[in-house]
């Protein structure tokens, strides 16, 4: 309990709830800890709630008639998804899965709660709906980065992405990682990072992808 309290206040709408209001929440939520690959959310499961990141990393993505995964965004730590409260927010009716990329930690409301809180409370309802148009902005982002970009651009944009994130430039990072975070097949990216690694902007290896010239991958991104 004393680490739920802990991270309790970090939600952004806790600190609007009345003292009844939180003593409700705290009992309906948990610490949940994910291991890399573990499915946390899928359209063809219960209803999940609010997820919060504590720390790690969730990818979120839809499956196309293939089975082909189509990744739509990624949430860390200090982020939160409502994708996964589709029956708290009845307007949602979208194919997405919800899958911890990294062993993740996650705070979690449970569906019921959130439902109630967003029927009481009008900071927890406009939260949610904000997050939520936040989500489907991000879906949209990565449409249109799909439609319009090309793939150097996505490429140099991820990998760029991912050093700011982990304040690193070596990237553990395997080639199949990768395109299943861009969106594409494995033997594109290999002929990318040839063309990058020829460029001398970064450096491949076993599994690992080190950035050599990070202002120069930017140049890429449009």
């Amino acid at each position: 309990m004393a680490e739920l309290r802990e991270y309790l206040p970090k939600l952004p709408f806790w600190d609007s709830l009345g003292e009844e209001e939180k003593v409700f929440v705290r009992r309906n939520a948990g610490i949940r800890r994910a291991a890399a690959g573990q499915l946390i959310y899928s359209s063809d499961c219960a209803c999940v709630g609010l997820v919060y990141v504590i720390s790690g990393k969730l990818r979120i993505y839809s499956l196309s008639s293939e089975g082909r995964e189509i990744t739509l965004f990624t949430i860390c730590g200090g982020d939160s998804s409502v994708l996964s409260a589709s029956c708290v927010v009845e307007k949602i009716s979208f194919d997405a899965h919800m899958v911890a990329e990294t062993d993740s930690e996650l705070l979690i409301v449970n569906a019921e709660a959130m439902a109630a809180l967003t029927q009481g409370n009008i900071h927890a309802r406009c939260f949610l709906f904000e997050r939520a148009a936040e989500d489907f902005a991000s879906v949209m982002r990565t449409m249109e980065s799909i439609l319009f970009s090309g793939f150097d651009s996505r490429l140099a944009s991820f990998l760029t992405a991912e050093c700011e994130r982990t304040g690193s430039r070596v990237l553990p990072l395997t080639r199949s990682r990768i395109a299943e975070q861009v969106n594409s097949a494995r033997e594109v990216v290999t002929r990318m990072l040839k063309r990058f690694s020829a460029e001398g902007l970064v450096e491949t290896g076993r599994g690992t992808v080190t950035v050599l010239d990070l202002e120069g991958l930017k140049k890429y991104i449009r």
